[in-house]
């Protein structure tokens, strides 16, 4: 098994041209949308603290694991919102951490709909130990690439990016890219110094938004929604949910990521003020032959103000 992932890292990290993994996904990404788009934050009128825990394709040896944190507000008078978020992404030897900030302004496009504005503004920091791979080929045959001889340290990229969120009592869009900033991460100590050679490159990721509620009674709500990403070089991903909420208290629903994952979702509203989740996901490539699905939990605490809305929202 660890010669197996030490492969499939070294199809990711080797060659020229390939590119690193990107932004970080998400199962219960309708509870996290501020990771997505700036524009979102401030948007559910009360201050929010998000907490998210992410095993992926557990069983797999250096598999990938995400912690997020997240707290955003509106400021006083609702127009302004101000977020922080903070993200460890963990993939075989590499470790990266992001810190970001994010803004928003809202304007009232008519009696229930609001248009808000959103920027980003932060950095990465990215280390890999090469140390930790077992670099051979199907034969044995040792990895002699000078690409792997230096470890990367501490290497920084900023980060800035826009959004736009349009939303309701009953239903949102978005579009967002949450870092317009292309960076490569070149390894710098090669053999042959003139060497194009690089070890990560970030694409632009674009991501469009979108769901609905339907109320059925006092009890029931029902909602879909879809998340879809584009990115230069790599197939369109798209996430589709479908969610129901009982007395705005137990949610259950069912996910599916295009051609890579089926998950099942639950979630409980503790009292007005917590929410706890947890999500499943279970490949559908060949990949899923050699692991055991994916694990995702995270807490959701709010505080709410006299101002603020009487019950929780369901995005």
């Amino acid at each position: 098994m660890k010669k197996i992932f030490s492969l499939f890292v070294l199809a990711l990290l080797s060659n020229v041209g390939i590119h690193a993994q990107q932004d970080a996904q998400y199962t219960n990404y309708m509870y996290n949308t501020m990771a997505y788009n700036p524009a979102y934050t401030g948007s559910r009128g009360v201050l929010s603290a998000f907490l998210l825990h992410r095993s992926q394709w557990v069983g797999l040896d250096g598999a990938p694991t995400s912690q997020a944190f997240s707290i955003n507000s509106p400021l006083k008078y609702e127009k302004v919102g101000l977020g922080l978020s903070i993200v460890n992404d963990k993939l075989g030897p590499s470790q990266e951490f992001i810190i970001d900030g994010n803004v928003s302004y809202t304007i009232d496009v008519s009696d229930r709909a609001r248009l808000a504005f959103g920027l980003r503004l932060g950095f990465s920091i990215i280390d890999v130990d090469f140390s930790k791979l077992n670099l051979q080929f199907p034969d044995g045959t040792p990895v002699n690439d000078p690409s792997f001889f230096q470890n990367i340290e501490n290497r920084f990229a900023p980060m800035i990016g826009p959004g736009l969120y349009y939303y309701s009592d009953n239903y949102y869009l978005g579009v967002s890219a949450p870092n317009l900033i292309q960076t490569e991460h070149f390894q710098e100590e090669l053999v042959q110094p003139s060497s194009t050679t690089f070890i990560a490159k970030e694409r632009i990721n674009y991501y469009i938004m979108g769901g609905y509620v339907f109320r059925f009674g006092e009890d029931w709500q029902f909602k879909p929604a879809a998340l879809a990403k584009v990115v230069g070089g790599s197939p369109l991903q798209i996430d589709l949910s479908a969610n129901v909420w009982y007395k705005e208290k137990l949610s259950l629903g069912l996910a599916y990521r295009w051609s890579a994952a089926l998950s099942a979702l639950v979630g409980f509203q503790v009292s007005d003020g917590l929410m706890i989740g947890y999500g499943y996901d279970a490949d559908t490539t060949e990949l899923g032959n050699f692991n055991s699905g994916s694990h995702e939990i995270f807490l959701r605490f709010e505080i709410f103000s006299n101002q603020s809305v009487e019950s929780p929202r369901f995005f």
